[in-house]
């Protein structure tokens, strides 16, 4: 999708570097203090469908930027979902310091909260890998909010779930051989009774149902999703 007025590529600073971030503005504009949304790639880098998603949650009102998570091995990499491109993403993700990605993102926080003009609450939503990121984000404190989909890795950090203390809205599907059920029940027992946190599971869903670019998009797990996160963030974003 190519920029538009109300989107475009700006640049974040870290300690150790500045990436690229696909900034997309409401129709209306940015308004001091508004919410903020930090979209989280996966695998695949942002590319097409990444965009058109920050698009899309700009087009409900928020002030969007998407981080480009692989930048320190291949920065604005844009892949498919089949064949090389897809060994090329698992390769990214395995050479991606999982906490040097966090850190990326306090620094795209830090920056959408100045587009925000230094006010507004910011949450993180996340697909895939971003999903994982999007939930570490929530545990340590950086986003005021967070919407995991189908984040691969979850499980293996519930080491990280005492320290979740802010609204959370977790998706899964239930033919997602990725993340077993058995593991999405771990999930739910770690963040059971925490305030305002939600864990649903689409039964007719695998890995990937958000993206209506991939064979496994399943469009009515994907619109309710959709609508359950739209009404999460205005209660919680407000």
């Amino acid at each position: 999708m190519a920029n538009t007025t109300n989107s475009r590529w700006i640049r974040v600073e870290t300690n150790d570097g500045s990436f690229d971030a696909y900034l997309s503005l409401p129709p209306a504009g940015k308004q001091a203090g508004g919410p903020g949304i930090v979209l989280i790639q996966e695998i695949f880098g942002v590319n097409e469908h990444i965009r058109s998603v920050a698009d899309q949650y700009a087009s409900d009102g928020y002030v969007v930027l998407a981080p480009d998570i692989f930048w320190r091995q291949s920065p604005r990499v844009e892949l498919g979902y089949a064949g090389a491109d897809m060994e090329q993403a698992f390769a990214l993700r395995k050479a991606t310091d999982v906490d040097a990605a966090v850190s990326d993102i306090a620094a795209t926080v830090r920056a959408l909260r100045a587009e925000l003009g230094g006010q507004g609450k910011v949450a993180a939503v996340g697909y895939c890998f971003g999903g994982l990121l999007s939930y570490l984000s929530a545990a340590r404190g950086l986003v005021d909010a967070a919407v995991p989909y189908y984040g691969g890795g979850i499980h293996a950090n519930l080491r990280e779930a005492p320290r979740l203390n802010v609204p959370a809205q977790f998706h899964f599907g239930a033919l997602d051989a990725h993340i077993t059920l058995d593991q999405v029940a771990d999930i739910r027992a770690a963040v059971e009774g925490k305030a305002d946190t939600e864990v649903f599971v689409y039964e007719k869903a695998d890995h990937g149902f958000n993206c209506w670019a991939r064979g496994s998009y399943h469009q009515p797990s994907a619109a309710l999703a959709h609508g359950r996160a739209l009404a999460f963030l205005s209660e919680h974003l407000s």
